[in-house]
Protein backbone atom coordinates (compact mmCIF):
# COMPACT_ATOMS: atom_id res chain seq x y z
CA UNK A 1 0.00 0.00 0.00
CA UNK A 2 1.50 3.14 -0.79
CA UNK A 3 1.74 6.38 1.37
CA UNK A 4 -0.99 8.20 0.30
CA UNK A 5 -3.18 5.33 0.25
CA UNK A 6 -2.05 4.43 3.48
CA UNK A 7 -2.48 7.51 5.30
CA UNK A 8 -6.19 7.87 4.12
CA UNK A 9 -7.05 4.18 5.58
CA UNK A 10 -5.63 5.13 8.91
CA UNK A 11 -7.52 8.81 8.85
CA UNK A 12 -4.79 11.30 8.69
CA UNK A 13 -6.82 12.55 6.22
CA UNK A 14 -10.32 12.88 7.64
CA UNK A 15 -9.51 16.58 9.00
CA UNK A 16 -8.92 18.30 5.77
CA UNK A 17 -12.16 16.00 4.07
CA UNK A 18 -14.09 17.00 6.70
CA UNK A 19 -13.09 20.48 6.40
CA UNK A 20 -13.94 20.22 2.46
CA UNK A 21 -17.14 17.99 2.42
CA UNK A 22 -18.22 18.03 5.81
CA UNK A 23 -22.06 18.14 4.37
CA UNK A 24 -21.94 15.27 2.29
CA UNK A 25 -20.17 12.83 4.79
CA UNK A 26 -16.31 11.20 6.04
CA UNK A 27 -17.37 8.19 4.23
CA UNK A 28 -18.51 9.37 0.57
CA UNK A 29 -15.32 11.95 0.93
CA UNK A 30 -13.03 9.29 1.52
CA UNK A 31 -14.55 6.82 -1.02
CA UNK A 32 -14.30 9.44 -3.71
CA UNK A 33 -10.49 10.28 -2.32
CA UNK A 34 -9.88 6.54 -2.48
CA UNK A 35 -11.15 6.52 -6.35
CA UNK A 36 -8.74 9.30 -7.03
CA UNK A 37 -5.75 7.76 -5.62
CA UNK A 38 -7.18 4.26 -7.93
CA UNK A 39 -7.29 5.72 -10.72
CA UNK A 40 -4.20 7.57 -10.92
CA UNK A 41 -2.21 4.42 -10.48
CA UNK A 42 -4.17 2.57 -12.87
CA UNK A 43 -3.42 5.70 -15.56
CA UNK A 44 0.14 6.34 -14.76
CA UNK A 45 1.64 2.79 -13.12
CA UNK A 46 2.48 4.16 -10.26
CA UNK A 47 1.53 6.00 -6.82
CA UNK A 48 0.52 9.70 -6.61
CA UNK A 49 2.31 11.96 -4.60
CA UNK A 50 0.28 14.57 -3.50
CA UNK A 51 -3.80 15.22 -3.60
CA UNK A 52 -5.12 18.70 -4.51
CA UNK A 53 -8.52 20.68 -4.35
CA UNK A 54 -10.18 23.35 -6.32
CA UNK A 55 -13.59 24.64 -5.41
CA UNK A 56 -16.55 25.64 -7.60
CA UNK A 57 -17.84 29.21 -6.46
CA UNK A 58 -20.95 30.60 -6.36
CA UNK A 59 -22.13 34.66 -7.06
CA UNK A 60 -23.69 36.01 -3.78
CA UNK A 61 -23.69 39.23 -5.49
CA UNK A 62 -22.51 42.01 -8.01
CA UNK A 63 -23.49 40.57 -10.74
CA UNK A 64 -21.37 41.41 -13.50
CA UNK A 65 -19.27 44.01 -11.28
CA UNK A 66 -16.02 43.08 -11.49
CA UNK A 67 -14.93 43.66 -14.70
CA UNK A 68 -15.38 47.48 -14.38
CA UNK A 69 -13.54 47.16 -11.31
CA UNK A 70 -16.51 46.99 -8.96
CA UNK A 71 -17.47 44.88 -5.72
CA UNK A 72 -18.31 41.48 -5.87
CA UNK A 73 -19.87 39.01 -2.98
CA UNK A 74 -18.98 35.32 -3.75
CA UNK A 75 -18.40 32.12 -1.59
CA UNK A 76 -16.27 28.75 -2.04
CA UNK A 77 -18.83 25.72 -2.59
CA UNK A 78 -18.42 22.24 -1.58
CA UNK A 79 -18.39 20.77 -5.27
CA UNK A 80 -14.73 20.67 -6.86
CA UNK A 81 -11.98 19.01 -8.61
CA UNK A 82 -10.10 16.69 -6.52
CA UNK A 83 -6.66 15.46 -8.32
CA UNK A 84 -4.05 13.00 -7.47
CA UNK A 85 -0.99 14.28 -8.91
CA UNK A 86 2.67 13.00 -9.77
CA UNK A 87 5.88 15.14 -10.63
CA UNK A 88 8.05 14.35 -13.87
CA UNK A 89 11.14 15.63 -15.37
CA UNK A 90 9.87 15.44 -18.92
CA UNK A 91 8.28 18.94 -19.38
CA UNK A 92 5.05 17.59 -20.30
CA UNK A 93 1.63 17.43 -18.87
CA UNK A 94 -0.41 14.76 -19.05
CA UNK A 95 -4.07 15.18 -17.68
CA UNK A 96 -6.68 12.59 -17.28
CA UNK A 97 -10.40 13.78 -15.99
CA UNK A 98 -12.79 10.93 -15.64
CA UNK A 99 -15.60 11.14 -18.17
CA UNK A 100 -13.42 12.85 -20.42
CA UNK A 101 -10.36 12.21 -23.23
CA UNK A 102 -7.02 12.50 -21.63
CA UNK A 103 -4.63 15.11 -23.12
CA UNK A 104 -1.13 16.10 -22.60
CA UNK A 105 0.21 19.88 -23.26
CA UNK A 106 4.36 20.13 -24.12
CA UNK A 107 5.89 23.08 -22.23
CA UNK A 108 8.66 23.80 -24.48
CA UNK A 109 6.42 26.33 -25.95
CA UNK A 110 4.74 28.65 -23.85
CA UNK A 111 3.07 31.05 -26.36
CA UNK A 112 -0.43 30.54 -26.69
CA UNK A 113 -1.92 28.40 -29.35
CA UNK A 114 -4.35 29.61 -31.63
CA UNK A 115 -5.40 25.94 -32.15
CA UNK A 116 -5.93 25.28 -28.15
CA UNK A 117 -8.49 27.80 -27.53
CA UNK A 118 -11.63 27.21 -25.83
CA UNK A 119 -9.99 23.69 -24.32
CA UNK A 120 -8.50 23.04 -21.11
CA UNK A 121 -4.83 22.09 -22.26
CA UNK A 122 -4.98 25.96 -23.01
CA UNK A 123 -5.33 27.02 -19.44
CA UNK A 124 -2.77 24.76 -18.25
CA UNK A 125 -0.39 25.95 -20.70
CA UNK A 126 -1.57 29.27 -19.48
CA UNK A 127 -1.09 29.03 -15.94
CA UNK A 128 2.40 27.23 -16.62
CA UNK A 129 3.34 30.07 -18.61
CA UNK A 130 2.30 33.03 -16.26
CA UNK A 131 3.20 31.31 -13.04
CA UNK A 132 6.79 30.91 -15.15
CA UNK A 133 6.92 34.99 -15.84
CA UNK A 134 6.42 35.35 -12.28
CA UNK A 135 9.78 33.64 -11.02
CA UNK A 136 8.43 29.61 -10.59
CA UNK A 137 11.08 27.76 -11.48
CA UNK A 138 9.44 25.15 -14.25
CA UNK A 139 12.44 24.45 -16.42
CA UNK A 140 12.33 20.47 -17.92
CA UNK A 141 9.29 20.12 -15.05
CA UNK A 142 6.41 18.14 -15.76
CA UNK A 143 3.08 16.86 -14.29
CA UNK A 144 0.89 13.68 -14.39
CA UNK A 145 -2.77 14.47 -13.35
CA UNK A 146 -5.72 12.45 -12.61
CA UNK A 147 -8.78 14.28 -11.87
CA UNK A 148 -12.55 13.43 -10.83
CA UNK A 149 -15.00 16.69 -10.85
CA UNK A 150 -18.28 16.93 -9.44
CA UNK A 151 -18.50 20.93 -10.18
CA UNK A 152 -21.35 20.27 -13.36
CA UNK A 153 -20.19 21.69 -16.95
CA UNK A 154 -22.26 24.69 -17.67
CA UNK A 155 -23.76 24.70 -13.73
CA UNK A 156 -22.70 28.39 -13.16
CA UNK A 157 -20.43 27.44 -10.50
CA UNK A 158 -17.49 28.03 -12.45
CA UNK A 159 -15.34 25.03 -13.16
CA UNK A 160 -12.85 26.74 -15.22
CA UNK A 161 -11.89 28.91 -12.67
CA UNK A 162 -11.65 25.64 -10.20
CA UNK A 163 -9.30 24.12 -12.73
CA UNK A 164 -7.02 27.11 -12.91
CA UNK A 165 -6.92 26.95 -9.11
CA UNK A 166 -6.49 23.81 -9.30
CA UNK A 167 -3.29 23.74 -11.60
CA UNK A 168 -1.84 27.23 -10.17
CA UNK A 169 -2.04 25.54 -6.30
CA UNK A 170 -0.09 22.56 -7.41
CA UNK A 171 2.75 24.46 -9.34
CA UNK A 172 2.35 26.74 -6.09
CA UNK A 173 3.23 24.22 -3.44
CA UNK A 174 5.39 21.38 -5.48
CA UNK A 175 7.73 24.01 -7.09
CA UNK A 176 10.48 26.19 -5.88
CA UNK A 177 9.89 29.53 -6.44
CA UNK A 178 8.23 32.60 -3.95
CA UNK A 179 4.86 31.50 -2.88
CA UNK A 180 1.98 33.06 -4.74
CA UNK A 181 -0.76 33.98 -2.41
CA UNK A 182 -4.33 32.94 -2.87
CA UNK A 183 -5.09 36.14 -4.55
CA UNK A 184 -2.22 35.95 -6.81
CA UNK A 185 -3.04 32.58 -8.11
CA UNK A 186 -6.46 33.89 -9.43
CA UNK A 187 -4.96 36.39 -11.10
CA UNK A 188 -2.72 34.02 -13.13
CA UNK A 189 -6.00 31.78 -13.81
CA UNK A 190 -7.66 35.12 -14.94
CA UNK A 191 -4.56 35.70 -17.47
CA UNK A 192 -4.38 32.24 -18.55
CA UNK A 193 -8.31 32.19 -19.11
CA UNK A 194 -8.50 35.60 -20.93
CA UNK A 195 -4.77 34.98 -22.80
CA UNK A 196 -4.62 31.65 -23.81
CA UNK A 197 -7.84 30.19 -23.24
CA UNK A 198 -10.09 32.98 -24.89
CA UNK A 199 -12.63 34.49 -22.73
CA UNK A 200 -13.14 37.90 -21.33
CA UNK A 201 -13.47 37.52 -18.14
CA UNK A 202 -13.57 39.23 -14.28
CA UNK A 203 -11.39 37.48 -11.34
CA UNK A 204 -14.41 37.08 -9.07
CA UNK A 205 -14.67 33.33 -10.10
CA UNK A 206 -10.67 32.57 -9.50
CA UNK A 207 -10.18 35.04 -6.43
CA UNK A 208 -13.87 33.17 -4.99
CA UNK A 209 -12.29 29.66 -5.40
CA UNK A 210 -8.87 30.45 -4.19
CA UNK A 211 -9.32 32.19 -1.05
CA UNK A 212 -12.52 29.82 -0.14
CA UNK A 213 -14.98 31.20 2.51
CA UNK A 214 -17.67 34.14 1.39
CA UNK A 215 -15.81 36.94 0.19
CA UNK A 216 -16.18 40.38 -0.02
CA UNK A 217 -14.00 41.91 -3.13
CA UNK A 218 -13.26 45.61 -3.78
CA UNK A 219 -11.30 45.32 -7.45
CA UNK A 220 -10.68 49.05 -7.63
CA UNK A 221 -7.44 47.75 -7.80
CA UNK A 222 -6.95 45.24 -10.09
CA UNK A 223 -3.46 44.50 -9.38
CA UNK A 224 -4.31 44.15 -5.72
CA UNK A 225 -8.14 43.64 -4.85
CA UNK A 226 -8.74 44.05 -1.80
CA UNK A 227 -10.45 40.43 0.16
CA UNK A 228 -12.11 40.71 3.13
CA UNK A 229 -13.92 37.44 4.73
CA UNK A 230 -17.47 37.56 5.68
CA UNK A 231 -19.47 34.95 7.63
CA UNK A 232 -22.38 33.25 6.38
CA UNK A 233 -24.44 30.49 7.80
CA UNK A 234 -27.39 29.88 5.76
CA UNK A 235 -28.73 26.87 7.13
CA UNK A 236 -28.52 28.91 11.16
CA UNK A 237 -30.42 31.28 8.84
CA UNK A 238 -33.09 28.65 8.24
CA UNK A 239 -31.92 28.47 4.14
CA UNK A 240 -30.78 26.59 1.90
CA UNK A 241 -28.84 27.49 -1.20
CA UNK A 242 -29.55 25.73 -4.97
CA UNK A 243 -27.68 26.43 -7.87
CA UNK A 244 -31.06 25.53 -10.75
CA UNK A 245 -29.45 24.27 -14.49
CA UNK A 246 -31.54 25.90 -16.75
CA UNK A 247 -30.90 23.50 -19.60
CA UNK A 248 -30.26 26.69 -22.14
CA UNK A 249 -28.28 25.68 -24.77
CA UNK A 250 -24.42 25.59 -24.42
CA UNK A 251 -23.97 27.58 -27.57
CA UNK A 252 -20.45 29.87 -27.44
CA UNK A 253 -21.82 32.80 -25.76
CA UNK A 254 -18.30 34.25 -25.73
CA UNK A 255 -19.66 37.05 -28.07
CA UNK A 256 -22.90 37.92 -25.74
CA UNK A 257 -20.37 38.44 -22.66
CA UNK A 258 -17.86 40.70 -24.68
CA UNK A 259 -20.57 42.74 -25.83
CA UNK A 260 -21.22 43.20 -22.01
CA UNK A 261 -18.05 44.88 -21.76
CA UNK A 262 -17.61 46.65 -25.26
CA UNK A 263 -20.73 48.43 -24.49
CA UNK A 264 -19.73 49.55 -21.01
CA UNK A 265 -16.62 50.21 -22.24
CA UNK A 266 -18.03 52.26 -25.06
CA UNK A 267 -19.49 54.28 -22.65
CA UNK A 268 -16.51 54.90 -20.04
CA UNK A 269 -14.73 56.23 -23.09
CA UNK A 270 -17.12 58.79 -23.04
CA UNK A 271 -15.23 60.10 -20.50
CA UNK A 272 -12.03 59.38 -20.85
CA UNK A 273 -12.09 56.29 -18.79
CA UNK A 274 -11.55 52.75 -18.88
CA UNK A 275 -13.98 51.43 -16.83
CA UNK A 276 -17.01 52.76 -15.35
CA UNK A 277 -15.54 52.43 -11.63
CA UNK A 278 -13.67 55.51 -12.58
CA UNK A 279 -16.75 57.64 -13.90
CA UNK A 280 -18.64 59.61 -11.20
CA UNK A 281 -22.43 58.02 -11.19
CA UNK A 282 -23.69 61.56 -11.29
CA UNK A 283 -21.57 62.65 -14.56
CA UNK A 284 -22.95 59.21 -15.93
CA UNK A 285 -26.60 60.37 -15.14
CA UNK A 286 -25.61 64.11 -16.66
CA UNK A 287 -24.54 63.02 -20.13
CA UNK A 288 -27.50 60.70 -20.91
CA UNK A 289 -28.23 62.67 -23.55
CA UNK A 290 -25.01 62.03 -25.79
CA UNK A 291 -24.18 58.53 -23.93
CA UNK A 292 -27.56 56.97 -25.65
CA UNK A 293 -26.57 58.36 -29.16
CA UNK A 294 -23.14 57.42 -28.97
CA UNK A 295 -23.11 54.17 -26.98
CA UNK A 296 -26.73 53.08 -27.71
CA UNK A 297 -29.97 52.57 -25.24
CA UNK A 298 -28.55 49.26 -24.45
CA UNK A 299 -25.15 50.09 -23.13
CA UNK A 300 -26.73 52.75 -21.00
CA UNK A 301 -28.82 50.42 -19.40
CA UNK A 302 -26.19 47.94 -18.65
CA UNK A 303 -23.95 51.06 -17.29
CA UNK A 304 -27.26 52.20 -14.64
CA UNK A 305 -27.21 48.21 -13.34
CA UNK A 306 -23.31 48.64 -13.11
CA UNK A 307 -23.94 51.62 -10.74
CA UNK A 308 -26.71 50.11 -8.67
CA UNK A 309 -25.12 46.34 -8.25
CA UNK A 310 -22.11 47.56 -7.43
CA UNK A 311 -23.58 49.51 -4.83
CA UNK A 312 -25.91 46.43 -3.82
CA UNK A 313 -23.18 44.16 -3.56
CA UNK A 314 -21.35 46.59 -0.91
CA UNK A 315 -24.66 46.69 0.95
CA UNK A 316 -25.02 42.54 1.15
CA UNK A 317 -21.66 41.97 2.31
CA UNK A 318 -22.57 44.82 5.18
CA UNK A 319 -26.42 43.14 5.98
CA UNK A 320 -24.08 39.73 6.38
CA UNK A 321 -21.59 41.26 8.95
CA UNK A 322 -24.65 42.78 10.80
CA UNK A 323 -26.65 39.70 10.86
CA UNK A 324 -29.73 41.43 8.50
CA UNK A 325 -30.16 38.16 6.33
CA UNK A 326 -33.72 39.24 5.60
CA UNK A 327 -32.31 42.70 4.35
CA UNK A 328 -29.48 40.55 2.31
CA UNK A 329 -32.64 38.56 0.48
CA UNK A 330 -34.03 42.01 -0.62
CA UNK A 331 -31.38 42.97 -2.24
CA UNK A 332 -30.79 39.37 -3.57
CA UNK A 333 -34.00 40.26 -5.26
CA UNK A 334 -33.30 43.42 -6.41
CA UNK A 335 -30.43 41.82 -7.86
CA UNK A 336 -31.91 39.75 -9.79
CA UNK A 337 -34.88 42.47 -11.10
CA UNK A 338 -31.94 44.70 -12.23
CA UNK A 339 -29.82 41.68 -14.17
CA UNK A 340 -32.91 40.49 -16.13
CA UNK A 341 -34.08 44.44 -16.91
CA UNK A 342 -31.09 46.79 -17.22
CA UNK A 343 -28.07 44.61 -17.56
CA UNK A 344 -29.97 41.99 -19.40
CA UNK A 345 -28.05 39.13 -19.42
CA UNK A 346 -31.18 36.50 -18.70
CA UNK A 347 -31.51 35.77 -22.77
CA UNK A 348 -29.29 35.46 -25.48
CA UNK A 349 -30.01 38.22 -28.23
CA UNK A 350 -32.59 37.50 -30.45
CA UNK A 351 -33.94 34.63 -28.48
CA UNK A 352 -37.68 34.05 -29.18
CA UNK A 353 -38.70 30.18 -28.96
CA UNK A 354 -36.29 29.38 -26.18
CA UNK A 355 -35.45 31.48 -23.24
CA UNK A 356 -34.44 28.77 -20.77
CA UNK A 357 -33.29 30.54 -18.11
CA UNK A 358 -36.21 33.12 -17.92
CA UNK A 359 -38.51 30.11 -17.38
CA UNK A 360 -36.54 28.58 -14.63
CA UNK A 361 -36.03 32.33 -12.88
CA UNK A 362 -40.07 32.86 -13.27
CA UNK A 363 -41.02 29.28 -12.17
CA UNK A 364 -38.46 29.53 -8.70
CA UNK A 365 -40.29 32.93 -8.06
CA UNK A 366 -43.78 31.52 -8.09
CA UNK A 367 -42.36 28.37 -5.74
CA UNK A 368 -40.87 30.79 -3.23
CA UNK A 369 -43.70 33.97 -3.42
CA UNK A 370 -42.35 36.14 -0.77
CA UNK A 371 -40.34 33.70 0.68
CA UNK A 372 -36.14 33.84 -0.11
CA UNK A 373 -35.05 35.13 -3.19
CA UNK A 374 -34.03 34.37 -6.86
CA UNK A 375 -31.72 35.84 -9.54
CA UNK A 376 -29.70 34.90 -12.54
CA UNK A 377 -26.01 33.34 -11.35
CA UNK A 378 -23.01 34.26 -12.64
CA UNK A 379 -22.66 35.75 -16.08
CA UNK A 380 -25.56 34.55 -17.29
CA UNK A 381 -27.54 34.18 -20.84
CA UNK A 382 -27.43 30.59 -20.79
CA UNK A 383 -26.60 28.48 -17.41
CA UNK A 384 -28.26 28.68 -14.03
CA UNK A 385 -30.28 30.53 -11.37
CA UNK A 386 -29.61 31.17 -7.97
CA UNK A 387 -32.13 30.33 -5.12
CA UNK A 388 -32.26 30.73 -1.70
CA UNK A 389 -34.71 28.81 0.12
CA UNK A 390 -36.29 28.24 3.42
CA UNK A 391 -35.18 24.86 4.72
CA UNK A 392 -39.07 23.52 5.38
CA UNK A 393 -39.85 23.57 1.65
CA UNK A 394 -36.63 22.68 0.37
CA UNK A 395 -37.66 19.57 -0.78
CA UNK A 396 -40.93 20.29 -2.13
CA UNK A 397 -38.94 23.61 -4.12
CA UNK A 398 -36.33 20.93 -5.50
CA UNK A 399 -38.78 18.65 -6.61
CA UNK A 400 -41.30 20.47 -8.34
CA UNK A 401 -38.37 22.24 -9.86
CA UNK A 402 -36.87 19.04 -11.06
CA UNK A 403 -40.21 18.15 -12.41
CA UNK A 404 -39.94 20.84 -14.79
CA UNK A 405 -36.59 20.92 -15.58
CA UNK A 406 -35.31 17.54 -15.29
CA UNK A 407 -33.59 14.79 -12.38
CA UNK A 408 -30.71 16.60 -11.02
CA UNK A 409 -31.37 19.81 -12.54
CA UNK A 410 -31.58 21.88 -9.16
CA UNK A 411 -28.21 21.53 -6.58
CA UNK A 412 -28.10 22.19 -3.18
CA UNK A 413 -24.74 23.36 -2.52
CA UNK A 414 -22.90 24.59 0.82
CA UNK A 415 -20.19 27.50 1.58
CA UNK A 416 -17.01 26.03 1.38
CA UNK A 417 -14.62 27.39 3.84
CA UNK A 418 -11.40 26.52 2.05
CA UNK A 419 -9.74 27.79 -1.12
CA UNK A 420 -7.32 25.96 -3.38
CA UNK A 421 -5.61 23.02 -0.78
CA UNK A 422 -3.22 20.72 -1.13
CA UNK A 423 -4.95 17.67 1.35
CA UNK A 424 -1.72 15.59 1.26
Amino acid sequence: MDELTRALAVGQLDEGLETLYGGRGLAWARDRARGVLEGFARTFGHPAQALFSAPGRTELGGNHTDHQRGHVLAGAVDLDLLAAVGVTGDGVVRVTSEGYAPFQVDLAELEPRPEEANTSAALVRGVWAEMARRGRDLAGRGLEVYLTSNVPGGSGLSSSAAFEVLFGTILNELFPGERATAVEIAQIGQYAENVYFGKPCGLMDQAASSVGGVVAIDFADPAAPAVERVELDLEAQGYALFVIDSHASHADLTGEYAAVTDELRAVSRHFGQEVLRQVPETEFYAALPQLRREAGDRAVLRAMHFYAEDSRALWEAEALKAGLFDDFLILARESGHSSAQLLQNVTPTGAVREQALMVTIALAQRLLGERGAVRVHGGGFGGTAQAFVPLDVQEEFQARMEAVLGPGSCHRVTIRPAGGVRLA
